[in-house]
């Protein structure tokens, strides 16, 4: 387990006596496909650390729909928000395929801030670059098109973790990732979807495979996001 932890960005400022220290602090906890972790409004109490498996942040609405702010895969960490105000928990979290967890309770995470300046600037740069990416998510909103919101989705998509260059210079980006769920994080309809997807394939800048997608062509999806 102090491995793994070692390997997690947030951790990385601590020797070893510290990562002993923070894994007798910790617990593990696993999650079935599908299973909610905590929903918007759950008073927050603890961090929980992606070790393997993907969670999904979303925003749910009264009608069954869904915005999707981020896909978390291993290394990641989420349920920040709420251990440094003391507010509800701001978003909606479920596991997108059978996933494990480390659990930190809010008063070990509160201390390791206070005594450990290095994991205090990971915490700070971690919610200035998510800060940073829904600003840009809000400019897409207001300034594209569905084709461009699709096609620059796309293309961050290929630069997150987990998704992989091919030899042959594709990549495959990370899953598993449904049309729903690209319409969740777009703000469109399932179909529209479906049909840009059929349209970016035609035009020869990705590639379908079962349950994944495999973009051929970044420099293609950016320029079809801004055209």
């Amino acid at each position: 387990m102090t491995d793994t932890l070692a390997a997690v960005p947030l951790f990385a400022g601590l020797d070893d006596d510290g990562l002993a220290g923070l894994m007798r602090g910790m617990r593990i906890r696993r999650f079935r496909r599908g299973e909610t972790v905590f929903h918007l409004g759950d008073p927050g109490d603890a961090l929980f650390i992606v070790v393997s498996g993907a969670i999904k942040i979303t925003l749910p609405a009264e009608t069954g729909d869904e915005a999707i702010l981020a896909t978390l895969r291993p290394g990641d960490f989420f349920g920040e928000l709420a251990l440094l105000d003391g507010a509800p928990r701001s978003a909606t979290a479920v596991a997108i395929e059978a996933t494990e967890t480390y659990i930190l309770a809010r008063d070990r995470f509160r201390e390791l801030i206070a005594n450990e300046p290095i994991m205090r600037d990971t915490v700070l740069a971690t919610l200035a670059a998510e800060v940073r990416r829904l600003t840009h998510h809000v400019e897409e909103l207001h300034f594209l098109d569905i084709t461009g919101r699709l096609a620059s989705r796309l293309a961050r998509l290929a630069n997150e973790t987990g998704a992989t260059r091919q030899p042959d210079g594709t990549i495959r980006l990370a899953g598993p990732l449904t049309q729903g769920d690209l319409a969740a994080m777009i703000g469109c309809t399932r179909q529209s979807v479906n049909k840009l997807l059929g349209m970016f394939t035609d035009d020869g800048l990705i590639r379908l495979d079962r349950d994944r997608i495999v973009v051929l062509d970044l420099d293609g999806l950016q320029h079809a996001a801004h055209r």
